[in-house]
């Protein structure tokens, strides 16, 4: 069940990291080409904890992979 206030949390780059076991430089990484939504706040780089699950989810219903290593995709793709 969220909280009233769930809505307005932001998350930084750690939480983001946190939840999805990556270092910062991969979330930064994703983060600028798109590949994560973000948003700036005052020049600090914010994720909406909603919006990151939901584009882990249609990902992974895709059947894509959010690639571990930033810009260099496993071979074969």
């Amino acid at each position: 069940m969220e909280r009233p206030n769930d809505f307005w949390e932001l998350w930084s780059w750690r939480e983001v990291a946190r939840a999805l076991k990556v270092s910062r430089s991969w979330v930064y990484a994703k983060a600028e080409s798109g590949e994560l939504p973000s948003m700036r706040i005052c020049g600090a780089l914010r994720f909406d904890p909603h919006a990151i699950r939901e584009r882990v989810m249609a990902t992974a219903r895709e059947g894509r992979v959010l690639h571990l290593e930033a810009g260099t995709p496993p071979a074969g793709e």
